[in-house]
């Protein structure tokens, strides 16, 4: 009996550590279900998914949400949103429901829809942004009508086994629980009104669960060692090895290349490390009180651009960022007194979209932080970052013992003609 509870406590905890993030540890998606009004069979609710993640979104192709009801329901219909399939609905004669799956899966409508077809926060293709980035963009909703359901507090049953894609998998969602009804404001802002029965289903997202290899890796270089780490042979496996093109394959001319496939395949340029994203550190120059790196970000995926990309570095010096000259970028202290992590994102309508492989498929900055003369030290790799992860996910960084080392030789300032050239090599190239 012991060894069978052991054995549920240990799955238990190693659930929870999967899904628990330490640099974002109140991240998740909450889905809000918001019964607006009762009808002659059922209710109308409106939908609302909030992303309280700091700096996983989810882009394109979208959400995909899924559950279970608890009893015979149906979708009469739906504004903002639509199930993938309709289902049998053969029994119904006059009025054909929306959707009659006792599973149904809903997606979010694309942009540009008619205006009877809106509701408020929806239409985006499923794009919604991280808490981090943008709280007004962080959320999507929908409204839909239930039929053959219960018709009071009492009576209505929650559905059940909510599942959620972002737009792979991941995420594991939790039972809906019944929560004090919402509270809206007129828009006069005069009057409160509530929702008449309000539950809630909160979602985490786990990385084991969503691929069981990293889906980035990190190479470093500096000013001071002509030494350049590369990421690791295989960093994100090398599945696609077999079905790579070269950059300068004629395949890459032909119409229809850069088409993402309805599995969302990967076309990757042939690497070493074959992963679809390269994160970059340069560590560029050296002042009196201040020090640069140079930020590069590069996509390998043919078949893949990344809107509203997000990067997020743990280094003990952002404590003390004095510029970043081409991203925007924001502290994310979710200890309070300990401010080592910084998110990076792309500025909008400048690089905020990160393009497919090729020519244009990069984005790039410097840093400029100042020094603590209490801890600041080339030495050992200090001046590279502890942790990198590309739109949530962690990056595979290099072995310590592969990072460029400084030269025994060099003095404090490490400036110097020998200097200045491999700083202008390495800005020009990398």
């Amino acid at each position: 009996m012991r060894i069978v509870i052991s054995a549920w406590i240990f799955l238990a905890l190693c659930s929870f550590s999967a899904a628990f993030d330490p640099l974002d540890p109140t991240g998740n998606i909450t889905i809000r279900w918001d019964i607006m009004s009762w009808t002659a069979d059922g209710y109308v609710a409106s939908v609302t998914m909030n992303n309280f993640q700091m700096y996983r979104h989810i882009q394109a192709p979208g959400w995909t949400l899924g559950w279970t009801w608890a009893k015979k329901e149906v979708i009469w219909s739906m504004v903002g949103a639509q199930t993938t399939e309709q289902g049998d609905c053969s029994k119904f004669k006059a009025n054909v429901p929306h959707c009659c799956k006792k599973t149904p899966t809903v997606v979010d409508l694309l942009p540009g829809v008619p205006y009877n077809q809106q509701f408020s926060n929806c239409c985006k293709g499923g794009v919604v942004a991280a808490w981090g980035q943008d709280p007004s963009a962080a959320v999507s909703a929908f409204q839909v009508s239930v039929g053959m359901a219960g018709t009071s507090n009492k009576t209505v049953k929650l559905p059940k086994n909510f599942t959620l894609l972002g737009p792979g998998p991941g995420y594991t969602c939790g039972p809906a629980r019944v929560v004090p009804p919402t509270t809206f404001l007129t828009p006069d802002r005069r009057r409160k009104t509530q929702a008449l029965m309000t539950w809630n289903v909160t979602c985490t997202y786990s990385r084991f669960l969503a691929s069981k290899h990293p889906s980035c890796c990190v190479s470093f270089s500096s000013f001071y060692n002509e030494t350049i780490t590369a990421c690791p042979t295989c960093a994100c496996g090398c599945e696609n090895k077999n079905k790579c093109v070269k950059s300068d394959s004629k395949l890459l001319s032909v119409v229809g290349v850069n088409t993402p496939k309805k599995d969302n395949s990967p076309l990757l340029q042939c690497t070493r490390h074959m992963c679809p994203i390269r994160v970059h550190w340069h560590v560029k120059q050296n002042y009196k009180d201040y020090w640069r790196a140079k930020v590069a970000i590069t996509n390998f995926n043919y078949r893949m651009n990344y809107t509203q990309w997000t990067l997020v570095v743990q280094h003990p010096n952002l404590n003390n960022v004095t510029q970043v000259f081409s991203f925007n970028y924001k502290p994310l202290v979710p200890y309070g007194s300990i401010n080592d992590t910084g998110m990076f994102y792309g500025m909008k309508f400048f690089n905020d979209l990160l393009m497919e492989a090729g020519p244009t498929g990069n984005v790039q900055s410097e840093v400029l932080l100042q020094k603590d003369q209490n801890t600041f030290t080339f030495k050992q790799g200090w001046a590279f970052p502890r942790k990198v992860y590309f739109n949530g996910e962690e990056c595979m960084l290099p072995p310590p013992e592969s990072y460029p080392f400084l030269p025994n030789s060099a003095r404090k300032t490490l400036a110097g003609p020998l200097t200045l050239l491999v700083s202008l090599v390495m800005f020009l190239f990398f």
